[in-house]
């Protein structure tokens, strides 16, 4: 068993935990966005890393001791769907479309909070 390379070594070293909830989803929203277009254009390996970049920073998500249980519940319900949207083989499901305004919907209460 190979260790997983860790992409955001930086923000898995504490930054992460110094953003907000709706400022750690925003983050996450670009990367599964990324996945999305990737995925698109059928470029595999660069889709497979940013799949991989979205499901770190959505870990590194719920191991933040700040979250409540059901904070981590309804998050790890959004990891299943993103799981289950990414490796799903069609394209612009109507369940990728939510997850893309529930991402942006963060992003924008993040932005508006500072």
């Amino acid at each position: 068993m190979t260790t997983p390379i860790i992409q955001h070594a930086e923000l898995a070293n504490g930054r992460w935990f110094t953003m907000t909830i709706a400022e750690q989803l925003g983050n996450i929203g670009s990367d599964y966005e990324r996945a999305l277009r990737w995925k698109e254009k059928g470029e595999e390996k660069m889709f497979i890393r940013a799949f991989d970049r979205t499901l770190e920073l959505i870990d590194l998500t719920l191991s933040d001791p700040r979250l409540t249980i059901g904070r981590r519940r309804e998050i790890a319900r959004m990891r299943d769907e993103v799981c289950k949207e990414l490796l799903n083989k069609e394209q612009n499901s109507a369940s990728a479309q939510g997850l893309k305004k529930y991402f942006l919907n963060m992003a924008l209460l993040a932005r508006n909070k500072k």
